[in-house]
């Protein structure tokens, strides 16, 4: 606990007074930190993930695609209940798929 006290008095050295500079110093430096990390790590995965969300649901019937394992193919079936697509790798065969398994549309 003593040290806990200490490090947001800023070290625990003179009167009580002169300790509550610490706490404010302590934020001052997490504040900005935070937002540095908000601005270079979470706001970009965001923008990532509502674009891949938006191709999701702009998949239709005849895109050509490829999956998150590296597989290309041509979207057969979409069945949004289930949220499983059907992709065509060759004329015989059909593998079925995860929505959320759709890396990216891929222009033919």
């Amino acid at each position: 606990m003593n040290i806990l006290l200490m490090f947001f008095m800023g070290g625990g050295s003179g009167a009580a007074g002169q300790g509550g500079g610490g706490l404010l110093a302590t934020w001052g430096v997490l504040i900005p930190l935070f937002l540095i990390m908000y601005l270079l790590l979470i706001r970009p995965q965001r923008k990532r993930q509502k674009e891949h969300d938006k191709m999701l649901k702009e998949l239709k019937k005849g895109d050509r695609v490829v999956t998150s394992s590296g597989m290309y193919g041509t979207i057969f079936a979409i069945n949004d209940e289930k949220n499983v697509i059907v992709i065509k790798l060759t004329e015989e065969v059909k593998v079925e798929f995860l929505k959320s398994a759709i890396a990216a549309r891929v222009d033919s």
